[in-house]
């Protein structure tokens, strides 16, 4: 007999070859009556289309409200779906999230909902030594590299990274999810603080000393940028681990972004970002 469940394993494989973001429904428990048994799975596009069986419109409503929820958040759900004479509040005794539903037979079902989406991107201008470390580093962490530095300089970087001419990060479409390191180290660091500021990164970072990041955020606000945008550059960057050589400072870049990434769901790691001491990487 087929699967239609079956079916997922191998689109779940095309969907984060291409990048895509989407969910994984999986039925892990199941009381009394229902369509979906314990361990369906099934995909959520991020239009709604589910794509496996996990039973009727009833299931198929909440897991799509709680797809669009995760997916936002980053942040998987267990959520059970109940009749709705038995749902009285928002929360279980146990304390799974509860939803509503009106099938007619009566069955309970456990479903954990779990975020897919593509690793976030770390986008490199300049190719000074810590660009490079910085790039080298973060590659194998896991992000997807952006190098973006002058024409001569982008062989420096790695066959598998993208790689822009210029400083132009508009055509890469830089979003909310992405990091930008500025370690231009004297190639046009302006013209690239200019740009990477005019993202919406949640982080820009420059590589230099405190001082030099002083005068171009001056110099930057001369030129018109809103002081709001210039507020949000992060420099030096990196915590501080006395880092001198320049993998030691692309390691100290990355630990921040490490930890300004998990913060989302670990809050204390947001307090030792705030609390520890920032690096003069230069």
């Amino acid at each position: 007999m087929h699967r239609p469940d079956l079916d997922v394993i191998p689109l779940i494989a095309r969907l984060k070859e291409a990048g895509e973001s989407f969910c994984v429904a999986t039925v892990v428990r199941t009381e009394h009556a229902t369509s979906a048994k314990a361990g369906a799975k099934a995909v959520v596009l991020q239009d709604g289309t589910i794509k496996g069986f996990m039973g009727g419109s009833c299931v198929q409503r909440s897991i799509r409200e709680t797809a669009a929820t995760v997916l936002g958040e980053g942040k998987p759900r267990l959520i059970r779906v109940k009749p709705k004479d038995e749902v009285v509040s928002a929360v279980d005794v146990d304390g799974t999230e509860l939803h509503k539903s009106s099938c007619p037979s009566g069955g309970t079902v456990d479903i954990f909902v779990e975020p897919m989406r593509p690793a976030p991107r770390l986008v490199v201008c300049g190719a000074s030594p810590v660009a490079i470390a910085v790039a080298d580093l973060g590659r194998r962490l896991g992000y997807r590299i952006v190098a973006a530095a002058l024409a001569d300089d982008l062989a420096a970087f790695a066959d598998e990274d993208q790689k822009v001419t210029g400083f132009d990060l508009t055509a890469i479409g830089v979003e909310a999810d992405d990091f930008v390191v500025v370690a231009t180290q004297g190639r046009r660091d302006r013209e690239a603080l200019a740009a990477a500021l005019d993202t919406p990164a949640c982080y820009v970072a420059f590589v230099g000393s405190r001082r030099k990041a002083e005068v171009l955020k001056a110099q930057l606000a001369e030129l018109g940028l809103a002081a709001a945008r210039i507020a949000r550059l992060k420099a030096p960057a990196g915590l501080d681990i006395h880092g001198i050589e320049p993998e030691e400072i692309a390691l100290s870049i990355l630990a921040e972004i490490v930890a300004r990434r998990r913060a989302a769901v670990t809050q204390d790691v947001t307090d030792v970002v705030e609390d520890t001491p920032r690096s003069c990487c230069g």
